[in-house]
């Protein structure tokens, strides 16, 4: 306990620093900001289009895709707040020598390296209007969900971020071994895009896939299929898929912690 409050002190004071540190170049910070919102808004209009011509896409109403691009936003925005910084690891750390400072500092090396970037702005944008768009698409579906169900709902946000977070530290931690694996990190995050997306508009293959392989339809599909239906056929699987990833992904990690060299660039 001693140790995880020291951590937890440690993330918000370098949460501070770092959101100083951003917030001083104001207008890159407001270009990422409207990036952001223009992505969401032409997300959202795309599927505003598609319903006028089709009452139900896979069986969802407007309102249903609505609640789950929403839903979707929420552990991503989490994981963007505190695990951004994977993304260097994969793109640049090791290939340029730099890794090597996470290893002399007196905390655990994946802390050392995830605090550079806590709280990363975009986490905040992505937060807010999902939770926006959960709100107003509950409304319109008159959803009343339960002491439980609200329960549930936080329990699985939270889980689908450690999802999201062990995907990317998996294909992170390959640049262990191939230097950089920014194009394979790339290409796991294209595919989370899916999320956003009812499953039954897929292929089965790529069900398969986002379902048991990038398990990314535990952050947002499978929990709001159970929020709006009831369904628990798959929800009850998220906290062993969710364990499950993080085990792969840590092993990953600490296997390449162990085989890391100097590159001598």
């Amino acid at each position: 306990m001693r140790e995880f409050l020291r951590h937890a002190r440690l993330a918000w004071y370098l949460g501070g620093i770092g959101l100083q540190r951003l917030m001083t170049y104001r207008a890159d910070f407001a270009l990422g900001a409207g990036a952001f919102l223009v992505r969401v808004g032409v997300q959202t209009a795309v599927v505003g289009v598609i319903f006028q011509f089709t009452p139900a896409v896979g069986g969802w109403t407007l309102h249903e895709m609505v609640f789950l691009l929403g839903f979707s936003l929420l552990p991503r925005a989490l994981d963007r707040l505190f695990t951004d910084q994977l993304w260097e690891l994969g793109r640049r750390l090791v290939q340029q020598g730099e890794f090597y400072r996470y290893l002399i500092r007196p905390v655990n090396p994946l802390f050392a390296l995830l605090s550079e970037r806590f709280f990363h702005p975009d986490g905040f944008g992505e937060l807010l209007v999902g939770a926006a768009l959960v709100a107003w698409a509950g409304h319109q579906l008159d959803l009343e969900l339960t002491p439980a169900q609200w329960l549930a709902a936080a329990v699985l946000v939270f889980l689908g971020a450690l999802i999201h977070m062990s995907v990317k530290l998996l294909f992170a931690s390959l640049s262990f071994w191939t230097v950089t694996s920014f194009p394979a990190m790339h290409a796991a995050n294209q595919i989370s895009e899916f999320a956003a997306y009812p499953l039954e508009i897929f292929h089965p293959v790529m069900r398969a896939l986002t379902t048991w392989c990038l398990p990314f339809a535990f952050t947002a599909y499978v929990p709001c299929t159970y929020l709006l239906s009831g369904d628990t056929g798959l929800v009850v699987w998220t906290p062993v898929v969710t364990a499950a990833a993080l085990a792969v992904s840590l092993t990953v990690w600490h296997r390449g912690l162990a085989t890391h060299e100097m590159t001598g660039s």
